[in-house]
């Protein structure tokens, strides 16, 4: 089966699932479902959202007992299809949306660099967006010309739809195709296992999910770390957006603005990522939410 045929199957995958389990969309989506007396929502999409999307979901229940958060993966793809059927409350993605797929209510909780990841046995320090390209694209096959190691390279991707992925095509890539006969993950955490591993492979993930497992190399002389994003000296950085299908109310509004408060988004930044609110400052909406919650 092709790449394309893969992604379609991972899609509709989560789709059919999602409708099985939450039911076929709603006439409005930021009605949030009664499930046993508890109030619950569904996120759903981006693999790299997720595990932060988990850890504010986790907090934000023990805040609020009787609201159930729901955590869904799938990749951005099917977070933005989530979000467009109502399927879920709030599709997650981490790639900008493409022109076709805009339309949606798009809320920005987070900036995350990508890290160019290899094994801590491995020498290289250094590479330029060029030979990283080269090396994506099946022109680069040995370690020789960049270590001195005569052994071949085990290159690692991200599946089609994946915005990890997505990010790395726009911002490395260019116009040039990923190399098919490259490993395939369906996670940055098996990314990350693979090239911990695997002296001889070479990786991309999230930069907040670098550990000490794997080394993070450099990228046009510049090592990515939170504060270089900040800065806006290294490049290769995307969105964390929450998506849905119109302006958000009810409890996905609650739980959104629980994300941008900066409580929150200090969880965010303790987790290697950059708060949107850094970048974004306030966000109108949930001022305009706080001034009616005062109200009340």
């Amino acid at each position: 089966m092709n790449a394309t045929g893969r992604k379609r199957i991972g899609l509709w995958s989560l789709l059919v699932v999602l409708t099985v389990l939450f039911g076929c969309g709603r006439k409005d989506e930021s009605t949030p479902k009664k499930k046993g007396g508890y109030a619950s929502i569904i996120i759903a999409g981006s693999t790299s959202v997720q595990p932060f999307a988990e850890k504010l979901a986790e907090i934000y229940m023990v805040k609020n007992p009787n609201t159930v958060v729901n955590v869904q993966g799938g990749g951005s793809t099917a977070g933005i299809r989530a979000a467009q059927t109502g399927i879920a409350n709030i599709g997650t993605s981490s790639r900008n949306l493409h022109p076709e797929e805009k339309g949606l209510f798009e809320i920005p909780i987070a900036f995350d660099g990508i890290a160019v990841i290899v094994n801590p046995k491995n020498s290289l320090r250094n590479l330029s967006t060029e030979t990283l390209r080269a090396i994506y694209a099946g022109k680069i096959l040995s370690w020789e010309t960049l270590t001195g190691v005569k052994h071949r390279i085990t290159t690692i991707t991200r599946e089609e739809g994946s915005g990890t992925r997505g990010a790395f095509e726009e911002l490395v890539m260019e116009k040039l195709e990923i190399d098919p006969g490259c490993i395939v993950q369906d996670s940055n955490g098996a990314v990350r296992e693979l090239v911990a591993t695997d002296p001889y492979a070479i990786g991309y993930i999230s930069l907040g999910l670098v550990n000490k497992q794997v080394r993070a190399v450099a990228l046009d002389g510049v090592a990515p770390s939170v504060k270089a994003v900040k800065e806006k000296r290294y490049r290769f950085f995307r969105p964390f957006l929450f998506l849905t299908r119109k302006k958000p109310a009810g409890l996905p509004l609650h739980f959104i603005c629980f994300v941008l408060s900066d409580e929150g988004q200090r969880i965010l930044a303790k987790e290697g990522l950059i708060p949107a609110s850094i970048i974004h400052g306030e966000s109108d909406l949930c001022r305009q939410q706080t001034s009616k919650e005062k109200k009340n």
